[in-house]
């Protein structure tokens, strides 16, 4: 097992009074079930039931009251039902419907037993007869391995401990750069870290991509209405690392004859896989932050290994010094977004970018974080800091003083004015320390009480 964010998250969840069954969401093969058996030996007793087995779902299924299933899972477990010390691990949910209803009553009739759940394509098997059970149950949602875990899974524990400290000691930066290319380089699925962990194959790695997809490509169609919509989905996996990164419009996508209305389903059914993620522009700069869903969004994939695997780039990568030119600069802004999605586990977290769309004045940020009560511009970009363009229009509307700039370089501050001379504050981030964002926007702010802007 390797250690994973949740689980502190896991544990706090374990001390709440006011604790509700959870229900943990997530694509296949990024490590919920090892997680939670691994949670699961702070307690006196573990109950495992997987509901793609028979036996297990036949608990479900057989039952004249709620009170007599739950007597049926310890007695056919073999527990003691007197000890609440116990959790409750409900796997594939998914292939039971009517057991996400079930949840409730656990909260309500049995609030002593510790219950979490977990599945994937959840929005998928909900109906008119099925419903989350909205108010009682709690939701988390694990993503690949963020690069703090590859880290650790690497047993790389110096760069760990420098990467955990905030500022970072300027004599890590060039090791923590190069473990962070090999991050971009393999992604953070948890098999696929493991193998390279024990092996540092690359090589061998391509099966287990495969693999992967396979298994994703086989799950994902199991929701297709009809055989055609099959072939859409297979279409737009085909597509979509070709597209990743990219502004992308539905009506033939992927220089296909496919109609928008084909292509949005297809995409909407993927993404309740979590296989990817439709990030839509705000064209905001203060709070509250409004996605424009009338906008083009820009397509994120669920892990920027897959995506290099699909795209055929690994190679690409290899040779390259540098990430800030590879597949056109989508690469680097790509784990940055998986990094910034990694570092947050509820379901109600977005990423989104920034635009201005005028005929002569076009500008666009690669994402904005909300952060201390502001929006905070995100630019992954190398250079100098005066060819930040839409980040400096992106300033001069805002109504604070802070903006990220996310590079090769070292970790540095400047202070800077838009050319309308307002002055503001550009924490300059190294790639590897996207995932430490917060943290390193507290510290921003503690810099400027120390030393003022005007000072």
């Amino acid at each position: 097992m390797y250690y994973r964010n949740l689980f502190a998250e896991l544990e706090n969840w374990k001390r709440s009074s006011n604790r509700k069954p959870l229900i943990i969401k997530g694509a296949r093969q990024v490590g919920k079930t090892t997680l939670v058996q691994d949670f699961g030996q702070q307690y006196a007793q573990f109950i495992y039931l997987n509901l793609e087995r028979k036996e297990d779902a036949a608990i479900f299924q057989n039952y004249a009251r709620f009170s007599s299933l739950v007597e049926a899972i310890f007695f056919l477990k073999e527990k003691d039902f007197q000890n609440h010390d116990t959790l409750i691990f409900i796997d594939e949910i998914q292939e039971i419907p009517a057991a996400i209803n079930l949840l409730r009553y656990f909260y309500e009739d049995f609030p002593q037993l510790h219950v979490i759940a977990a599945g994937s394509l959840l929005e998928a098997v909900l109906n008119e007869n099925t419903t989350m059970p909205v108010g009682r149950v709690e939701f988390r949602v694990l993503r690949p391995m963020s690069f703090e875990e590859f880290l650790s899974a690497m047993d790389e524990k110096s760069a760990l401990k420098q990467y955990q400290t905030v500022p970072i000691a300027d004599f890590a930066h060039d090791k923590l750069l190069q473990l962070f290319h090999t991050y971009t380089l393999i992604g953070g699925m948890p098999e696929i870290v493991k193998h390279y962990a024990e092996n540092r194959n690359l090589n061998a790695l391509l099966s287990i991509y495969e693999s992967l997809l396979v298994t994703y490509i086989n799950d994902i169609e199991k929701y297709a209405r009809n055989s055609n919509m099959v072939q859409v989905i297979r279409h737009v996996l085909r597509s979509m690392s070709n597209e990743a990164g990219n502004r992308i419009a539905f009506q033939h996508f992927g220089q296909s004859n496919y109609s928008s209305r084909e292509v949005g389903e297809a995409m909407r059914t993927i993404e309740k896989a979590l296989l990817l993620y439709m990030v839509y522009p705000s064209t905001g700069v203060a709070l509250p932050l409004f996605p424009d869903k009338k906008k083009s969004p820009r397509l994120q994939l669920l892990d920027t290994g897959l995506m290099n695997h699909l795209a055929g780039i690994q190679k690409e990568i290899i040779s390259s010094p540098t990430l800030d030119q590879v597949y056109k600069g989508k690469v680097v802004e790509h784990v940055v977004g998986q990094e910034l999605r990694a570092a947050q586990f509820s379901i109600l977290s977005e990423l989104h970018f920034w635009t201005r769309e005028k005929k002569d004045a076009t500008a666009e940020i690669d994402y904005i974080y909300v952060f201390d009560g502001k929006i905070i511009p995100v630019e992954v970009k190398s250079g100098t800091t005066g060819r930040l363009r839409s980040l400096h229009a992106f300033m001069e509307q805002a109504p604070h003083q802070l903006a990220v700039r996310v590079y090769s370089g070292r970790l540095e501050i400047n202070k800077l004015t838009t050319p309308n001379a307002k002055d503001f504050y550009l924490l300059n981030l190294p790639y590897y320390l996207s995932g430490q964002l917060v943290k390193y926007l507290n510290w921003l702010n503690d810099t400027i009480e120390s030393t003022p802007l005007n000072s």
